[in-house]
């Protein structure tokens, strides 16, 4: 028989092993417990001393307080189509006043085919709007109000604008009226694909910027303007950059490039853009590389590209005898890297920098030149005084088709050439006296005013090329015949709708 002796101890032992189990967990939270109220209250009290996120709070709360006056609503109602059918439309966005004469700015896209439109702003006040002036190219427009009693916007500097910046997005994402969000500049020169934009040369934000936002104000940390809130980038390829949902990558119009539009179409009811008067190529490596047999000045960046090329820059292929460039010291070869010292990325960009300044101004190109004895590189700033863009530049296939469809000469319509025709003057087309040279009848006579195109109202000849090329592209794609719908007066003043083959 096996005795059990010293029975007291081991029991102690045991106790005491249990009780620690049981027990431990809670002393070791207790103690966690404790040492976390203590951080809290160091915490705290370093917040309260401090006080730096309550100051970005306060100063948030001061820029809001600054911008929301200047920001509006626009609420458009509209209709477009020919008479194979039509059919209305509601559209809403966001704008910025300009001025205290009721100037409003705004997306083109917001009330391109409006035919009324209300513009709230920040008090809750609606007022009737229309638009004065649009540049569908560039997607830029001006909406006119009753002045008065109006706060504008503050604006800013564009050309100032570093990556890494903070920036504000105001407007009515979603209907979410006069709403709010800040993110940084994360890119500058962006260049996205729109099918509807010619010109872009985006400020890209991670601001969240929704359906609704566009036509909104983009601002910097003081609350002045340097841009507009236009679209959203959602992913790679086709259809992924529009009106979608936010997705980390907004892109803004530069207010360099606003403002010229703007004051254009304030002062004149139309838009001139600059025009260079070159053929650009794009000046990737292999772009350059294989274009050497065939450009002769572009063979020295085969032995340079690899060590001394960052990519950057857009080359001229050949510059346009007679134009603006060929009246400078610009030559085939030169690769193009700057613009009045902002830095230019690509094609898209210098096309939207260039157009965006008003013909007869005077700009700095800054340009890479080889030496092709030597091979070294000379940085070149070469003074242009730029010339004015064809309204049909780039629109051959369009300007063909009207001429086929004997519409005449055709003009923007101002007070001066309505005068000149001895008709009331108002927004839009004119049909002008033919050009020199020409013989035929034409399907209109001179003095008739175009002033909607498939139902959409138009105020110059270059939106009328614009409707068309986009009527024309959409007929290509759905293989239907090109047909489009014309209205407006005749010189008698009897209005007309002519529905014409192209």
């Amino acid at each position: 028989m096996i005795r059990i002796t010293n029975l007291g101890p081991a029991l102690v032992v045991a106790g005491t092993l249990v009780a620690t189990l049981v027990a431990g967990p809670r002393v070791v939270r207790s103690l966690v417990r404790a040492d976390a109220e203590v951080a809290v209250i160091q915490a705290a009290a370093r917040l309260e001393s401090n006080g730096v996120l309550e100051a970005i709070s306060a100063a948030q709360r001061d820029l809001a307080t600054v911008v929301e006056p200047s920001v509006v609503h626009v609420s458009s109602e509209g209709s477009f189509g020919g008479r194979q059918g039509r059919f209305s439309m509601a559209s809403s966005g966001s704008g910025w006043i300009w001025d205290e004469e009721g100037h409003i700015v705004t997306n083109a896209h917001v009330v391109e085919a409006a035919d009324r439109i209300e513009v709230q702003l920040f008090d809750g006040e609606v007022r009737s709007g229309e638009v004065i002036g649009l540049d569908l190219r560039s997607d830029i427009a001006v909406v006119k109000v009753p002045g008065g009693d109006l706060i504008p916007a503050r604006l800013g500097d564009s050309r100032t604008v570093s990556q890494g910046d903070l920036v504000f997005a105001f407007g009515s994402p979603f209907d979410f009226r006069f709403s709010m969000s800040s993110g940084i500049v994360s890119g500058l020169g962006r260049s996205a694909g729109l099918d509807d934009i010619d010109f872009e040369n985006f400020i890209q934000v991670d601001a969240a910027i929704n359906p609704g936002n566009s036509g909104g104000p983009l601002t910097d940390a003081s609350g002045r303007v340097i841009g507009m809130n236009t679209a959203i980038a959602t992913g790679r390829g086709n259809g992924s950059v529009g009106q979608g949902q936010f997705a980390g990558i907004g892109l803004a119009i530069p207010l360099s490039q606003i403002g010229t539009v703007v004051e254009q179409v304030i002062e004149t009811g139309e838009v001139r853009k600059g025009f260079l008067g070159v053929t650009l190529l794009d000046t990737s490596r292999m772009d350059l590389y294989s274009r050497g047999d065939l450009v002769p000045e572009f063979r020295p960046f085969r032995n340079l590209i690899n060590d001394n090329y960052e990519g950057d820059g857009v080359a001229i292929q050949q510059v346009s005898p007679g134009g603006p460039a060929s009246r400078s010291e610009l030559r085939t070869g030169d690769v193009i890297t700057g613009i009045d010292g902002r830095r230019v990325r690509g094609i898209e960009q210098l096309q939207a920098m260039i157009s965006s300044a008003r013909p007869d101004a005077v700009v700095i190109v800054e340009v890479w030149r080889i030496d092709p004895r030597t091979n070294l590189v000379e940085e070149l700033g070469i003074e242009v005084t730029l010339g004015e863009m064809d309204q049909s530049i780039n629109r051959l296939g369009t300007s063909q088709r009207l001429r086929r469809a004997r519409l005449g000469t055709l003009v923007t319509s101002t007070p001066q050439r309505a005068e000149d025709l001895g008709i009331d003057f108002a927004r839009g087309v004119l049909v002008g006296p033919s050009e020199a040279g020409a013989t035929g009848d034409t399907l209109f006579p001179v003095g008739t005013l175009i002033q909607k195109i498939d139902g959409i109202t138009i105020g110059t000849l270059d939106e009328l090329f614009e409707r068309i090329d986009r009527r024309m592209g959409r007929m290509v794609r759905s293989r239907q015949p090109a047909r489009v719908l014309f209205e407006g007066v005749l010189p008698d003043g009897r209005p007309f709708e002519v529905e014409v083959p192209l």
